[in-house]
């Protein structure tokens, strides 16, 4: 019996439900360097205390058991939280503290990797394993053991920058965290070039995001000015102000596309007595995690005199992301070129 001239039958399925959860999608975010500290704390009689404190439980060294479990605890986090990410950890460290007045022990983990997320629930998944631990070999001298306190201390990188716990931090643990304002005793200037903001068409967001990013991170503004894309107005404009205001830099928005008004990169390469390409390369080649354009963008940097001036993108959007790139740098950096002679 020949089938020639049926057609195939097509099955029909209903559209699907909404998924009851879903794993965050992180590609387009931009790997940082992360690190999440947490504590916890086990709470025991006395005589276990004195037992653990003197290396006497039977079952031998808890605390040295408890750091290694700690850090095998850290290491499988995704195999434990069905929403972790895999995140190749660059470190972890544990140790254990011994409060005597309080018959107790606290353990801290820090949690380090170069990723797209952060590490919190790696260091709490390593607090929980190392206690758990201490738990395990305590048991049979002291059953009512406690557990509590567990919380996240500090955590850096991504975004959010630097966090720590409302409550306050040890003073050890704040003593080790970056500099919250790198930028404090540095000179810095806005420059925005954009036609229609320099006729009031529309209002400057870009140079806006720039003075707040700039002074939030310590330094003071020494000059903000707005002017059209020309290129003539932005080499006298840029001269005029670091001769005048001597920032230690100046960053320029706009005029770093590819269209026939973007000029800023040629006016910067006449007036600048060397351009300093690796850094437009390393915005270009960074920015690729947000946008596949990336490298549409002519972003360059040069020296006027001894002011470092860096040519950002024109959004908002793309302001905060070359932010983002040079923030944990530039401070740094600034030192650096002062190193180089220039007074």
């Amino acid at each position: 019996m020949s089938n020639k001239g049926k057609k195939d039958k097509i099955v029909k399925f209903p559209p699907p439900h909404a998924p009851r959860f879903k794993m965050i999608d992180v590609g387009r975010k931009r790997p940082t360097r992360r690190r999440a500290i947490a504590a916890g704390c086990i709470y025991m009689h006395r005589d276990a205390f004195e037992k653990i404190r003197d290396g006497k439980l039977p079952k031998g060294d808890v605390l040295a058991l408890a750091e290694a479990a700690g850090i095998a605890g850290a290491k499988k986090t995704p195999d434990l939280l069905t929403m972790c990410h895999p995140l190749p950890l660059d470190q972890v460290t544990v140790h254990c503290a011994l409060n005597d007045a309080e018959n107790c022990v606290m353990v801290f983990c820090q949690a380090a990797a170069y990723a797209k997320t952060g590490v919190e629930m790696e260091a709490l998944a390593g607090v929980q394993a190392a206690l758990l631990t201490i738990w395990d070999l305590t048991k049979g001298i002291d059953p009512a053991l406690k557990i509590c306190e567990t919380r996240l201390l500090v955590k850096t990188g991504g975004k959010s920058g630097i966090w720590t716990h409302p409550d306050g931090i040890p003073d050890w643990l704040a003593e080790q965290l970056p500099d919250l304002t790198p930028m404090h005793g540095k000179r810095a200037a806005v420059l925005v070039m954009s036609d229609r903001a320099a006729k009031g068409d529309y209002t400057d967001e870009s140079g806006a995001v720039l003075k707040e990013l700039l002074t939030g991170a310590g330094a003071s503004l020494s000059a903000y000015e707005v002017i059209a894309d020309d290129k003539e107005t932005i080499k006298e404009t840029l001269a005029k102000i670091c001769r005048e205001t001597k920032p230690d830099v100046l960053i320029a928005s706009g005029g770093t596309g590819p269209g026939p008004r973007d000029v800023t990169p040629e006016a910067l390469a006449e007036i600048s007595e060397r351009m300093l390409d690796g850094l437009g390369d390393l915005l270009r080649a960074e920015s690729l995690h947000y946008t596949d354009t990336a490298w549409l963008s002519r972003a360059t940097a040069g020296m006027v005199g001894p002011c470092l001036v860096i040519a950002f993108p024109g959004s908002p959007k793309a302001v905060r992301e070359c932010w983002e790139i040079i923030a944990p740098f530039l401070g740094l950096a600034l030192d650096r070129i002062k190193k180089q002679g220039f007074v």
